[in-house]
């Protein structure tokens, strides 16, 4: 899965910025894996995640609430967390291989981060997908501050003319920072925008 893959920023940034993906392996443990994800998201939320999602059925926004959300997922469902702390994460980590459920995590972020959060958690990577970076007319895309906060939802559905206005909202003080990391984060219907650094992000870009 690489949706989570193409996060950009400073090294100090994206060391508080963490993805967990959780999975069942189509036609081979699909069946009876909604119980199982749901856990996998309940252990995420009771070690400090800062957001979980559904893939399949949608974010909280779109579901009516983190606790819909919960009750629905399904089976085949590929579901998130979003962990700004390493710590919490590795924690997180820890219970989810003593729990032994048999689905597919993967973990998204820095990669020194990554083994070193696996490796206190007694996991080894078995694969790694790396990131090479842009290709070609870079010269057209947006300002580094706004793919920040762009490449945090792997689909796209956070536009960089919502990034735009939502910045210039926050800088004019028609919203906060953090009401305007919300504004963000709910068209990401996997829900792995990180809406607390977005909201740095948008506080670095008003005080410009």
């Amino acid at each position: 899965m690489t949706h989570t893959l193409h996060r950009v920023g400073t090294p100090e940034a994206l060391s508080r910025d963490y993805v967990l993906l959780f999975m069942p392996s189509k036609d081979i443990n699909h069946v009876g894996s909604g119980p199982k994800l749901r856990q996998l998201l309940e252990i995420s939320q009771k070690n400090g995640a800062i957001r979980i999602g559904d893939c399949r059925l949608g974010n909280e926004y779109y579901q009516g609430g983190v606790d819909k959300l919960l009750k629905n997922v399904e089976d085949r469902a590929v579901v998130h967390a979003v962990f700004n702390d390493p710590e919490k994460m590795t924690a997180a980590l820890k219970e989810i291989k003593a729990a032994g459920l048999g689905l597919s995590v993967v973990v998204s972020g820095l990669f020194d981060n990554v083994r070193e959060c696996c490796g206190k958690a007694g996991l080894t990577p078995h694969t790694v997908n790396n990131t090479l970076g842009r290709w070609g007319r870079t010269d057209r895309l947006p300002p580094q501050n706004v793919l920040e906060l762009n490449t945090m939802c792997g689909h796209g559905m956070v536009t960089v003319k919502l990034i735009e206005d939502t910045a210039a909202k926050v800088k004019s003080g028609e919203m906060t920072a953090e009401q305007g990391a919300e504004r963000l984060f709910k068209p990401c219907m996997c829900g792995i925008f990180n809406a607390d650094r977005a909201a740095g992000l948008l506080k670095a870009m008003a005080a410009k």
